[in-house]
């Protein structure tokens, strides 16, 4: 399933936002605290933070889900029925049902044109609002006595349409009444190919989720106790090694080198702000030393004359001269 993007236009935007004032508080009134997407005052570091706590508890067991084009599968029908239950006004009610009908039109020449049943508008500012409030009924159906967090004493953590599961066992009861709820209740579909189900109590299985892991690692001084390592995941890392892989290539060697290091400056400082968050020194390590090697390698074949180093200078001393933060 393919993703369809829709750009609204200005007036559209704004009357997106004006709605978006009005129904995000009212909303925000009935969210549950497993949700974390999407949602003022609430961010990726806070889920993470209720995973931690939800390991720590000696809930190891991991249901990690994924659901299939979820914001092009939500069903028009059934969204504004959730949405009716607690907006009343007619004008509103059109206006949310004019921007789920937008039409799309696709790549082909000549270009198609159709009008879907399913999905949120990609791109617009109320999407996001729409897609947790569909959502919010499986934190609300999980949190009830027929439910998981009940009956297993499960944790639920969501971060928009990326949710996963927490309890000591996670057997066919919680699993059934996942697919019976997500595929039958709510009409969506679990990406069973990206959807794992492991117990993180077992040696080095861990859990990746909002571009950090979680294991449990021996102690580091030798004592028979493990701890909860949390730390950037191996994805993560290798996403940035290619934007920095792109941004030291052939066709920037015309850039002067002092705008690419403060270009890399800029993205390695929100890059390690998010992932400041457990023990992320040996991921930072290492990926100070695959910058040092990119640029080292790019200063060398910006010229036809060999690059060399100031009299007495390493290029550790030579990089941070140039201007280089290491994380």
């Amino acid at each position: 399933m393919q993703l369809t993007l829709t750009v609204p236009t200005i007036r559209d935007r704004v009357a997106q936002t004006a709605a978006l004032l009005i129904l995000e508080p009212i909303f925000e009134a009935d969210f549950l605290d497993c949700s974390f997407g999407f949602r003022p005052r609430r961010n990726a570091h806070q889920a993470l933070d209720s995973i931690t706590q939800g390991l720590k508890e000696g809930k190891t067991a991991v249901f990690d889900a994924d659901l299939q084009g979820y914001f092009d599968s939500i069903p028009h029908d059934k969204l504004m029925k959730c949405v009716e239950m607690r907006v009343s006004d007619r004008s509103v009610l059109k206006l949310i049902r004019m921007w789920l009908n937008v039409p799309s039109q696709n790549g082909q020449d000549p270009p198609v044109r159709k009008r879907d049943k399913t999905g949120t508008p990609q791109g617009g500012v109320i999407s996001p609002l729409l897609a947790n409030i569909y959502l919010h009924w499986l934190d609300k159906r999980f949190s009830m006595k027929s439910g998981p967090g009940s009956f297993a004493n499960a944790k639920l953590i969501r971060y928009a349409d990326d949710f996963v599961i927490l309890a000591r066992y996670i057997g066919p009861r919680i699993t059934d009444w996942l697919e019976s709820t997500v595929e039958g209740w709510l009409g969506l579909t679990i990406n069973r190919q990206k959807t794992s189900q492991y117990d993180l109590s077992q040696t080095k299985t861990r859990l990746d989720f909002l571009g950090y892991s979680f294991r449990y690692d021996k102690d580091l001084h030798g004592r028979n106790n493990r701890y909860l390592n949390v730390f950037v995941s191996d994805g993560s890392c290798q996403r940035r090694r290619v934007k920095i892989g792109k941004l030291f290539c052939k066709k920037t060697s015309h850039v002067p080198i002092i705008e690419l290091i403060t270009r890399l400056n800029q993205e390695l400082k929100g890059w390690k702000g998010y992932f400041s968050k457990g023990y992320p020194r040996k991921q930072f390590r290492k990926l100070n030393f695959y910058v040092q090697l990119k640029i080292i390698k790019h200063l060398g074949r910006r010229s036809q004359r060999p690059y060399y180093l100031p009299s007495g200078v390493t290029w550790y001393q030579h990089l941070e001269t140039l201007g280089l933060v290491h994380l």
